[in-house]
Parts: structure tokens; C-alpha cells; sequence
């Protein structure tokens, strides 16, 4: 048996830990390795069907409100 593991998913996992922790102790570093880390993920999934979805419920809802 073999797993795989997706890099999205691996990123996924480490800005959840990283939001959790108190914003009061963060240095400026910390906060942009987060974001990097959230503009690699958003890049990651923008390819996958998951992140077209989810373009597409963002495109609508746009639309919706003009």
C-alpha cells in the first residue's frame, strides 16, 4: 500500500497550526511566512477542480451583488 501526499494539502495543514497559534507573539516574520505560504496554497488549488468551484461560487456571488 502507498500514500501520496499533496503538497496543498500539506500547506493546508501547516497554515491551520499556524492561524491557531496567538496573533499577540507573532513577529513580522511569522506573519509573512503565513501569508506566503496562504499565496502558495491559493496557487496550488487554483488548477485543481476544487479551486475552480470555488472561483466559480466566488464569480457568482460577485454577480449577485451588482
Amino acid at each position: 500500500m502507498e500514500y501520496t501526499v499533496s503538497a496543498s494539502v500539506f500547506l493546508a495543514i501547516i497554515i491551520v497550526i499556524r492561524l491557531n497559534r496567538r496573533t499577540e507573539s507573532r513577529r513580522r516574520t511569522d506573519e509573512q511566512f503565513t501569508v506566503l505560504t496562504s499565496i502558495i496554497f491559493g496557487i496550488l488549488i487554483a488548477a485543481t477542480p476544487w479551486g475552480q468551484g470555488i472561483l466559480h461560487l466566488v464569480g457568482t456571488a460577485t454577480e449577485a451583488t451588482h
